[in-house]
This record gives structure tokens, sequence and C-alpha cells, in this order.
């Protein structure tokens, strides 16, 4: 997904920068497991929905199945407080800026045709329905609902949160994910070792591809 700025789904999570590697693998022969992989856990999923284009907040299922465009507004909290200290009054849309988010296809549909591409998103979405009413009717629970979504407080935290760091890498499988792990490992490894030598005055000293060696001393005249 593009988009001039970024937007945030809201909510707490577990924070933090994670690497999206380039392998081939992850996105090339997969197939129907890659699909199911990739999309996240939707609302239906979560029990606060019966299905996901109900959700009452954000969301692309109408983009992705019938080409509806994203559009919503930027609020410049900067500019807002700006105005606020200067004693300004002003309307809600002021100081916002209309959006337009545009949906990038996944590496793995890129070759596909808008009409392959909704299918398959439709095809997705079916799946998420069928799980979640066979979820429901294991349980014997029911959605949250619109309304009572809508009748919480923007603001409400659940009352426990995941603690634990994101990954480092974000993988289809624990194999690649572990490939993934060694292959850094090594990386740190080999920058350690060059550091070592170049700090003992080797200056031939041989980095890994892609790492940024330490900056020699300057020299002067």
């Amino acid at each position: 997904m593009s988009c001039k700025r970024r937007f945030s789904g809201g909510g707490p999570r577990r924070a933090g920068g994670a690497a999206l590697p380039g392998d081939p693998r992850q996105w090339r022969g997969r197939g129907a497991d890659l699909e199911t992989e990739v999309r996240p856990q939707p609302r239906s999923q979560r029990g606060l929905v019966e299905r996901p284009q109900d959700w009452p907040g954000f969301h692309s299922v109408r983009a992705l199945t019938e080409g509806e465009p994203i559009e919503g507004y930027w609020f410049s909290r900067t500019l807002e407080y700006a105005a606020r200290q200067r004693g300004e009054t002003f309307d809600r849309l002021q100081y916002a800026t209309r959006e337009t988010v545009t949906l990038s296809p996944l590496p793995c549909w890129k070759d596909l045709s808008a009409d392959a591409r909704r299918t398959r998103a439709l095809s997705l979405i079916s799946q998420i329905e069928t799980e979640a009413a066979a979820r429901r009717s294991r349980t014997g629970s029911e959605p949250l609902g619109v309304a009572a979504i809508l009748g919480r407080h923007p603001h409400h935290r659940p009352r426990n949160l995941k603690k634990s760091p994101a990954p480092l890498f974000h993988a289809v499988s624990h194999a690649v994910r572990r490939e993934l792990y060694e292959g850094y490992a090594w990386f740190v490894a080999a920058f350690r070792q060059a550091a070592e030598k170049l700090k003992a005055g080797d200056r031939s000293a041989v980095f890994p591809t892609g790492s940024f060696p330490p900056a020699l001393p300057f020299v002067g005249g």
C-alpha cells in the first residue's frame, strides 16, 4: 500500500521496525498457502463483526473487491497546536487535507489482471467469513456488533496487552525466518571480526556487503 503520508491503524501494538526481506521465496511459488499467510487477522475472526466489510472503521474490502477509492482526512496536529497557541478558533477541517490511499498489488499478485485479483480477494473474504462462522458455532459466541463498537470510547485500552517484542523479520514460514536469523547472525559476526581487525590497525579488513564500516580517524596535513 502506498500513500503520501503514513496512516495509523490505531490501537495498541508491539511497536518497532521490522525487516521485509526481498527473498523471492517469500512471494513466489506459494499459491493459496501464501495468500492465506499474508492476510492479517480480520476483525470477524476477533469476534467484533460478522463479516470483514461490516467493520465501521477503515478497511480495504470494498477497495479490493469493487475498486472503491479509499479516502479520508489527514489532520495536522502540529498546525492545530500552533493555532491554539495563538488563541485561534478554527473549524474541524481547517487544518485537514483530504487524502486518497492507493493500494498496490501484492508481489505474488502483481502479474494478475485486476479482475483476477478481485476474484482472489473475494475468495479470501469468503474463506474468512466461513472460518469465523464455524468458530462462532463451536464456541456459541456472537460478534460484538457495530453498535457496541461505536459505543466504545476511541481511547479505550484492553486490560491485557502483548508485551513480547515484535519479530525482527516478517516471513511466510518458520524455516525462512530461521534462515534469516542465521544469516543475520553471520552478518553480525563478520562485521565484528572485521571491526576488530580495523581496530588493531589492519585497514584492509573486509566488511560484509551492505554494512557501514566505522569511519577512519581524521588525518591532518
